[in-house]
């Protein structure tokens, strides 16, 4: 499976942001698929995960980003809203077969990264 992300960009303090990532596979339709985020110097760090109609969220961004997928499109995104600064930073996406949870080191497959970057 590959994967693509892309929806990164500037956005001002406050505002939204739509993170896809799609896949080379429709039988990624099975798999966990998460969103992590890393910034320079720093572990990477659990964001949200959806499997099937399960979804789990770091405290963090609990009601402020949204994890969801389109089946038909072999995509998943990432709504971003009430953005704040600390949420500046490189956005992965990972999909893994069996396991479901937020230990990165468990996911097979990941996206090349999409910066986020938001200005106060």
């Amino acid at each position: 499976v590959q994967l693509q992300a892309s929806g990164g960009g500037l956005v001002q303090a406050g505002g939204s942001l739509r993170l896809s990532c799609t896949a080379s596979q429709r039988t990624f339709v099975s798999y966990t698929m998460g969103w992590f985020r890393q910034a320079p110097g720093k572990e990477r760090e659990f964001v949200a995960i959806l499997r099937w109609s399960i979804t789990y969220y770091a405290d963090s961004v609990k009601g402020q980003f949204t994890i969801s997928r389109d089946n038909a499109k072999n995509t998943v995104y990432l709504q971003m809203s009430s953005l704040k600064s600390e949420d500046t930073t490189v956005y992965y996406c990972a999909a893994s077969r069996d396991y479901v949870g937020s230990d990165n080191g468990q996911y097979d497959y990941w996206g090349q990264g999409t910066l986020v970057t938001v200005s106060s």
